[in-house]
């Protein structure tokens, strides 16, 4: 049970960190999985495990919310983080999911790429909401919001550029159909980022 790696005094800084964590967890994973090109059960169970863990972590905060009276910013506002958060990792889960159920094994330059993209993203991320707990911090959140927000423009992109290129080169049109759900969820991904660090922002204007 991922209970075990929270304080005994709950924090929600801290439990947002945990679930952070598994969504960097989530993306090294995943970048891991697409450049070796094998989608096998081993593959897709370890990113099923840290969606689990992930669960776990929204649930938490989610159950302490509801037990604490004051929070160190807007309920809604931990609310929509949280499921953020979750939304990422369930999206990379969904990814190697489906690469599994519809058999797309071998290495894919550009879901490769696109991997490298979303774990620099996710890595913002992650450092966007580690820094919230410090105003000290805000320039290194800043910043980190900022480049969440160009890799998503990069990866509008990216895939764009890729999905043209399947529909003109790719002459089977379920193995179109297929890529074709793949590239967008990847893209997605980055979009959910994107979402994380608007709500971030969000709380730090009004912590302001």
């Amino acid at each position: 049970m991922i209970l075990k790696f929270f304080p005994t005094k709950f924090n929600f800084f801290d439990l947002f960190e945990v679930q952070v964590g598994c969504a960097v967890e989530a993306a090294k994973s995943f970048s891991q999985i697409v450049t070796s090109g094998v989608v096998d059960e081993a593959a897709v169970t370890k990113i099923k495990d840290i969606e689990h863990h992930g669960d776990e972590a929204a649930h938490t905060i989610i159950d302490q919310l509801n037990k604490t009276f004051i929070t160190p910013f807007d309920r809604e506002d931990i609310h929509r983080l949280a499921k953020e958060i979750d939304d990422v990792i369930d999206m990379i889960n969904t990814i190697v999911s489906r690469l599994s159920v519809y058999k797309l094994s071998g290495k894919n330059k550009n879901l490769i790429e696109f991997a490298a993209v979303i774990e620099k993203s996710v890595f913002g991320v992650a450092c966007a909401v580690r820094g919230m707990r410090d105003k000290k911090l805000l320039l290194s959140v800043t910043e980190a919001c900022v480049e969440v927000n160009r890799l998503e423009n990069v990866g509008d992109a990216m895939r764009d550029q890729v999905l043209a290129a399947l529909f003109e080169e790719e002459k089977n049109p379920i193995t179109v159909i297929k890529w074709k759900e793949i590239y967008q969820d990847a893209e997605t991904v980055l979009d959910i980022c994107e979402d994380v660090v608007h709500v971030v922002s969000a709380i730090l204007v009004k912590q302001a």
